[in-house]
Parts: structure tokens; sequence; C-alpha cells
């Protein structure tokens, strides 16, 4: 058995983040290319996004910290601490209206 703290690692990532010319930096908690189940604690400063993508399999955006928008095409949804925000299964995008990070869950096809 293995125990992380999101927390720390959300803080952690966030500071990356700040020292980042990119303003984000990620980190895989669990799985990877050898499992289905991927999960990734992401970190964007205020007002950087991950542009447009495919979605990889299911997926969910838990917010850990800040706020974030998760766009497809005309829609969006909003999203604070505490929000599991169901990733839409087609192109989209995700944006942070503060320093943000979050818990990307995906099952891969």
């Amino acid at each position: 058995m293995q125990k992380s703290s999101l927390t720390a690692l959300a803080r952690e990532q966030l500071k990356l983040a700040h020292a980042s010319s990119s303003g984000r930096s990620s980190s895989t908690v669990y799985g990877g290319h050898e499992h289905r189940l991927r999960q990734t604690v992401i970190a964007l400063t205020a007002g950087q996004a991950l542009g447009e993508h495919e979605n990889p399999g299911e997926a969910t955006v838990h917010v850990l910290h800040g706020r974030v928008r998760l766009g497809a095409g005309e829609t969006s949804w909003d999203g604070a601490p505490g929000d599991l925000l169901i990733v839409p299964d087609r192109r989209h995008t995700l944006e942070a209206l503060e320093d943000s990070a979050v818990l990307l869950t995906v099952a891969k096809r």
C-alpha cells in the first residue's frame, strides 16, 4: 500500500509551476504507460491553460486548489476546491482562473 498527500503534492507542483516559464507543472501520482488508470496532479498558474486536446479515455478533474474552467466547444464548467468535473468525450481545454492544482484521473481506452 502507498499513501500520498494530495495537498502536499498540489503545493509542491504549484511552487514548480511558478518557477517554470510555462506556468505549469505536473507529476504522475499513480499509473503510467503500463496501467489503464493514471492519476496526475497538474498545477497551473493564474491565466495559464492546457490548450484544446483530445480525451484519451474516461477522465475526471478533481479540483484541489484554486479555480479552473473546463471547456468543450460552447460549453464550460467552473470548478472550485472539492469539485469533481467529468471531462467530456470530445476536444476540451482546462484554464486556471487563479493559481490552481487538480487531480486528473484517466482510464485509458
